[in-house]
């Protein structure tokens, strides 16, 4: 019974030993002070004695005591005791080096002031080999404490899995690197690097072997070989490249795939984002959009900004954006209570400096605007309010058009009339050839704001205010959207529901998306609607197929698709332009400027009071059928509101 209780807590001491993080200075302090005696005791006076030189043994203390001394003023000088020894690297050799020359120098001294009985040349021998043998004795201990932690400690206390990093390039190697890696890896252990070459030569990089293959049967055999349970990226960049050859033969074998930290984010060997699996946003992500940074700052500075709709998606990102400019004043502006919270305290968190005000309030409320601009007088607005989720808006089509259409005049009108500089609004390619009422509601935005902004230039109304439009598709990973709900479904166990096997969707990150905001922002002159190119359309089956693989599980196996057929107002392609708008280039070649057709301010505002009549009162059939009037093109899609068409 006593044996079994010894070997059961082998394990669990082992366990304990290895959840040390680092060991406290004055242990190191001390074993380091022991070595040092110990070189001058035993090292150097050993050296002597088997070399013939005669000593007394008064001499002994005298250069313990001298060894003592001098090895107290060397650590505290250069207080290696404070390094975290597994996280030791080259370039912190020198601080050794100065311990060991130090010391000698102090141990030398104090011999000399205590007069032992050495020679000249002794002392100079003498000095050389404590010297020497200090440093040694310091980098070995050192070297055994890393190697204990790598080969022992790590190995008994938990399994680690097995990865291999891609690529043989600077940063795969720097990552894989005995210095670094501690930094990355918790629960994984660098094996090699795995590389594509049809000869497969043999060699190692960083005392690890590359492993080449050209097939994913190849990678099949490398995994049941070496016991491989993921392949380790070092950069977006390489997830990119990759991600129609080898993250898709780790998908189909269940191989697990994960990516490295940014750089930037591990500083001083804390961790302040562990190593993590690639979600399917690194797949869709496109290369970095570059935009002008200065002359966004230059418009930006010293300015006061508002953003209405601060706490969704993508209000939050433009703040985050802002925050790095030099602007005088951010107002966020939402009526949404909890997520304007947790802005605030990660604004507060990460932007200490920034001066902003969080404001409560709703688009709708005429007499709240009224105070913000009175009290602020903010120079620039971005415009993110909105109701965006269509089947919702379908079945509450009043509140589309009193938030999306009635809201943004409320918000465009106040601009004007305290004197904006820029106004720029947020809309989306659902208001290109509408199908639903959501659509058709940010399409009546657009129209209002356009007329305004011609009304203002022909000196109909009277201001100064530039009223830009933006229009970009989906954005990934924004509240509601389909990917974190079919993360959610497939953490559940499934199905993962798709509305249609051809549904297509273009998908934009929400920092790429609004880093182009920015940039319209900074262009326009006034009127324009600015399309953002969104790249490749995605077909939502194949992303459900994908996001299921990346998991680790098979389609059909593990978890099933199920077709749940078109939502009201679902139609299965978006466009960003109508097929009669034609565009034009600007200076940044992922944006386009929409040539639309101009509306008559004063039309524009009978059809918006008449609309916001119709909502306030809740008549539905009417407000639809004045919405399809003005804009003709709205023809709904799988819903209620299709017998409208017919009569229109």
């Amino acid at each position: 019974m006593e044996m079994n209780n010894h070997y059961v807590g082998l394990p669990r001491l082992f366990s304990r030993f290895t959840e040390i993080r680092y060991i406290n200075g004055w242990i190191i302090f001390s074993v380091d002070l022991v070595i040092s005696l110990c070189v001058s005791l035993i090292g150097v006076l050993g050296i002597f004695s088997f070399l013939g030189v005669s000593y007394a043994q008064e001499d002994v203390v005298k250069v313990g005591f001298a060894s003592f001394v001098g090895s107290l003023v060397a650590f505290f000088a250069f207080k290696v005791y404070r390094r975290v020894i597994r996280h030791s690297t080259l370039r912190g050799l020198w601080r050794i080096w100065g311990v060991a020359i130090l010391k000698s120098v102090v141990l030398c001294i104090l011999l000399l002031i205590l007069k032992t009985s050495f020679t000249p040349k002794v002392y100079l021998v003498g000095l050389f080999i404590d010297c020497v043998l200090t440093m040694l004795m310091l980098v070995t201990f050192r070297i055994f404490i890393v190697n204990i932690y790598n080969m022992v400690l790590l190995q008994l206390g938990k399994k680690r899995k097995r990865v291999l990093v891609y690529g043989t390039g600077d940063e795969s190697v720097m990552i894989a690197s005995t210095a670094t890696r501690h930094i990355f890896m918790q629960d994984y252990s660098i094996t090699g690097f795995i590389t594509f070459n049809k000869q497969k030569k043999n060699f190692r990089i960083a005392e690890l072997p590359v492993y080449q293959i050209a097939s994913r049967e190849d990678l099949l055999k490398l995994v049941n070989r070496i016991s491989l349970d993921g392949v380790l990226f070092p950069n977006l960049k390489t997830i990119q490249q990759e991600k129609e050859r080898l993250i898709r033969f780790c998908e189909q074998i269940s191989l697990r795939t994960l990516v490295v930290p940014e750089m930037e984010e591990v500083h001083n060997g804390a961790i302040k984002r562990s190593i993590r699996d690639i979600k399917i946003e690194d797949l869709l992500g496109r290369e970095e959009i570059q935009i002008n940074m200065q002359e966004i700052a230059c418009l930006l500075e010293n300015k006061v900004i508002l953003v209405t709709g601060a706490a969704g998606s993508i209000g939050s990102e433009i703040c985050r954006q802002l925050a790095h400019f030099p602007i005088c004043k951010l107002i966020c502006f939402d009526s949404a209570e909890t997520p304007m919270h947790n802005l605030r305290l990660e604004l507060e968190d990460k932007f200490p400096h920034l001066n902003f005000v969080p404001v409560i309030g709703d688009v709708r409320n005429g007499d709240r605007l009224d105070y913000v601009f009175r009290n602020w007088h903010p120079h620039i607005v971005f415009h993110a309010a909105a109701y965006k989720h269509v089947p919702l808006m379908e079945e509450n089509p009043c509140e589309a058009v009193r938030v999306n259409v009635y809201g943004t005049r409320l918000v465009a009108d106040a601009a004007v009339k305290y004197g904006v500089e820029k106004f720029v609004m947020i809309s989306t390619d659902k208001a290109v050839n509408p199908t639903n009422i959501m659509g058709c509601s940010k399409r009546l935005a657009e129209i209002y704001v356009q007329s305004l902004s011609l009304a203002i230039i022909k000196g109909e109304v009277q201001g100064c205010t530039k009223f830009i439009t933006t229009r970009f598709g989906n954005v990934l990973g924004s509240n509601g959207s389909v990917i974190p709900r079919f993360r959610e479904q497939i953490n559940n166990g499934g199905p993962v529901t798709v509305t249609h096997p051809e549904i297509i969707r273009y998908f934009m990150t929400i920092p790429e998306a609004c880093r182009l905001v920015l940039e319209a922002g900074t262009m326009g002159n006034g009127g324009e609607i600015f399309v953002f190119d969104m790249g490749q359309p995605v077909k939502i089956a194949d992303l459900a197929r994908r996001m299921i693989e990346l998991s680790g599980m098979k389609v059909g196996k593990d978890i099933e698709i199920e077709y749940t057929g078109l939502r009201p107002g679902e139609k299965l392609y978006e466009e960003l332009l109508s097929h009669k708008e034609n565009t034009k280039e600007t200076l940044h070649e992922k944006i386009r400027i929409a040539d639309v057709r101009e509306y008559n301010y004063q039309d524009v505002t009978r059809c918006i009071n008449l609309l916001s009549n119709l909502s306030l009162n809740v008549e539905i059939v009417d407000m639809v059928r004045e919405m399809k009037s003005f804009v003709p093109e709205f023809k709904s899609q799988n819903s209620e509101f299709e017998k409208l068409d017919n009569k229109c």
